[in-house]
């Protein structure tokens, strides 16, 4: 019987650790084109400024594009961040816990946030469609604003699909509390990571010390 149900465990943590991967690599894909859209509007900005002051030229239709890009940058990395635990939190309460307890309370944290991230995917979507029936478009170049609201519900259908995976983790953990975490997001606490920015000080200190010498040598060689 114990046999079983290590087999069983262990066909499940596998199940769960591929999808968490799937799931990653197209959160990745989602956040590079974000931060490719951002690239885009910086260069954007530099050819505004130097046809405005320079050339008497601006970019037509500027800050329509601006507006339609923010969709894209705000929302579509939300399930990257997530994935690397980058949301802020409030860890007041669940810190203070170690164990089934800390998996249990970040259980119901998850679900809480699948209910009102469904609400406002809810809401996103009925926006999406009310401007895709009106054609709804920017004051200037007239750009459809439709796709910008899908790109939120595309966005936000990701997150709930990242707090899916969450969940399965977080539960597994409950009935495992000694298993190795997967699917969940690997927080440092206060003091790795004040460890981590001594270990960063260190090494760029020896850093130096290291290229002092070299140059050092060098000048006593010249």
């Amino acid at each position: 019987m114990a046999i079983d149900d290590a087999i069983e465990r262990s066909w499940r943590s596998n199940l769960l650790l591929r999808v968490d991967q799937l799931a990653f690599k197209l959160e990745r894909l989602f956040n590079f084109t974000s931060g490719m859209v951002i690239l885009a509007l910086m260069f954007l900005a530099v050819l505004q400024v130097l046809g405005r002051k320079v050339f008497n030229f601006p970019v037509r239709g500027y800050v329509d594009w601006v507006e339609f890009s923010m969709a894209i940058f705000a929302f579509l990395g939300i399930a990257y961040c997530q994935r690397l635990g980058g949301h802020i939190r409030m860890e007041l309460l669940i810190g203070q816990f170690v164990g089934r307890m800390r998996w249990i309370l970040e259980t119901i944290s998850t679900l809480i946030a699948m209910f009102i991230i469904s609400v406002l995917m809810w809401f996103a979507y009925e926006h999406f469609l009310r401007a895709w029936v009106i054609g709804d478009s920017t004051m200037d170049i007239e750009l459809p604003i439709w796709p910008g609201k899908l790109i939120v519900v595309i966005a936000f259908i990701s997150l709930i699909a990242r707090l899916l995976i969450q969940l399965a983790g977080f539960v597994r953990l409950i009935i495992y509390p000694e298993a190795e975490p997967i699917g969940i997001p690997q927080i440092p606490t206060v003091d790795e990571q004040a460890q981590h920015e001594i270990d960063v000080g260190l090494a760029g200190e020896q850093e130096k010390v290291v290229v002092g010498g070299r140059a050092g040598a060098r000048a006593e060689a010249d």
